[in-house]
């Protein structure tokens, strides 16, 4: 998973001497990959949860704090995340996979201790 095209595009632009900054960050869960927009195969918990990161060190950076989701609410196997730019709608700016898939119970409460965006 990567970086998506509009993150691409305005991190590019700042080679023309655009502004590009993010002042909220969030994730959205997936069943599946993500595609390059952030909009395929979403999950029925379709809350986005604010992270921060810590400053960037060789080329990736993680995130600063757990993510929670309380009370999700369906039985599914989260497989991939997005990053965007808006609690609700916005513009995708990341997507990756989760190293194991994991499965909730409608009810649980899923966290995220680590999130990790490296360019490679």
């Amino acid at each position: 998973m990567s970086i998506s095209n509009y993150a691409e595009n305005a991190l590019l632009n700042t080679l023309n001497g655009t502004t590009f900054s993010v002042a909220a960050k969030y994730v959205k869960l997936h069943l599946g990959d993500p595609s390059d927009t952030g909009t395929a195969s979403p999950a029925a918990n379709t809350t986005r949860v604010a992270v921060s990161f810590d400053t960037s060190t060789s080329g990736s950076v993680a995130s600063s704090g757990t993510l929670t989701w309380s009370s999700v609410p369906s039985t599914e196997t989260y497989t991939h995340w997005s990053l965007w730019d808006s609690i609700s709608t916005g513009n995708c700016l990341w997507t990756g996979e989760f190293a194991i898939g994991a499965s909730v119970v409608a009810g649980d409460t899923f966290q995220i201790t680590s999130l990790t965006l490296s360019l490679d």
